[in-house]
């Protein structure tokens, strides 16, 4: 579902990402793991086309992000470390946003929002604006946009860095449930819990340097 070939970033002649190649198949999650400042968000931000590669190439489902950008995106969902959001629409309007946004239908909105909204502790809080909200409740709601919409390729950039320990547990059942589904799921974390709970195959990043255990 995710191919990525050769895919690097360069800043003036020093390597945040050293070329990698690797592929993630249906069904299946892998987790990236490295110290902090290793590479991970880069890779990240690489792989959804937020910052441009120095290299190489990224398809989804065999259409490449460069060459068609659309098509990559309606396949793919992702949640950035700091999710950021509009200062002019609440949080059910983002979801509501997102979700038309990728055709959900308004009856599917209204039924499985509010059960993600009720599961991460946001319903009573959902008609305020997310700069209003706490980390970790703004992490719920970025995890809530990427899941009310539909996916094929999952990207989770530290997604539990501020979630409590229930939160973490939900997260967990929801990845197993798509992985279940057929989804794939590539996540970096420190949280060893998830990477025991999860991970079907475990990357290692140092340095901008990759190694597929």
């Amino acid at each position: 579902m995710l191919e990525v070939e050769e895919i690097s970033k360069q800043y003036d002649g020093y390597y945040a990402v050293s070329p990698v190649s690797f592929a993630l198949h249906q069904a299946e999650i892998a987790v990236i793991t490295g110290p902090n400042g290793s590479g991970k968000t880069t890779l990240f931000s690489c792989l959804t086309g937020l910052i441009p590669a120095s290299s190489g190439t990224v398809k989804v489902a065999s259409f490449d992000l460069h060459q068609d950008e659309v098509e990559v995106h309606r396949r793919m969902a992702s949640v950035p470390d700091v999710p950021r959001f509009y200062t002019e629409l609440t949080a059910w309007e983002h979801l509501e946003f997102i979700a038309s946004a990728n055709d959900v239908e308004k009856s599917d909105i209204e039924f499985r929002g509010t059960k993600l909204f009720k599961d991460f502790g946001l319903w009573e809080a959902r008609s305020l604006f997310p700069h209003n909200y706490s980390r970790g409740m703004r992490l719920k709601l970025g995890l809530a946009m990427a899941f009310i919409r539909p996916f094929d390729v999952l990207l989770l950039d530290e997604p539990t860095s501020a979630l409590d320990f229930e939160s973490v547990d939900l997260l967990i059942n929801l990845l197993r449930g798509y992985r279940e589904a057929g989804k794939a799921i590539l996540l970096s974390t420190h949280d060893q819990r998830l990477i025991e709970s999860l991970a079907d195959r475990q990357l290692m990043i140092n340095n901008g340097v990759i190694k597929d255990n």
